[in-house]
């Protein structure tokens, strides 16, 4: 029983340690919402998006999950009509990146409430193991 509750811990903080990783990539995207090419034909920052895998724990047998990858969206660049830019094309157009800053505020409550999701199972698992040692003493 004892080592199920910790097992039960060990998913909860592969989950927390994933998140935290997603955390990351979201304060990047965030970060880089206004960076531009410098010149014409340069792209500017391409928002990056993290996919999960699951992988079994050979110790435990345990389901855990880590970060698989962190890849570029490919969806299009904003256009935003700016002549006077150095990275303007001839049109006038200088590419944005492809940073939705709402959407990287909803991805960002994700993954914070997946955390603390997860820093609740942690904890109550933790707690149950204390009880269980409280009776057998």
């Amino acid at each position: 029983m004892n080592g199920d509750l910790s097992v039960s811990a060990d998913i909860a903080v592969s989950g927390m340690k994933a998140q935290a990783q997603r955390l990351k990539v979201i304060s990047e995207n965030m970060a880089n919402v206004d960076s531009i090419a410098e010149t014409p034909g340069q792209d500017p920052y391409r928002r990056q998006v993290v996919t999960f895998k699951q992988y079994v724990d050979a110790e435990t047998g345990a389901n855990l999950v880590k970060v698989d990858k962190i890849i570029k969206d490919n969806s299009e660049f904003i256009k935003k009509y700016e002549p006077n830019h150095p990275a303007a094309d001839a049109q006038g157009y200088v590419s944005m990146p492809n940073v939705n800053p709402l959407i990287e505020m909803m991805d960002m409550k994700e993954a914070q409430r997946t955390y603390e999701a997860n820093l609740s199972v942690m904890q109550t698992a933790r707690e149950m193991n204390s009880s269980l040692l409280d009776v057998l003493k």
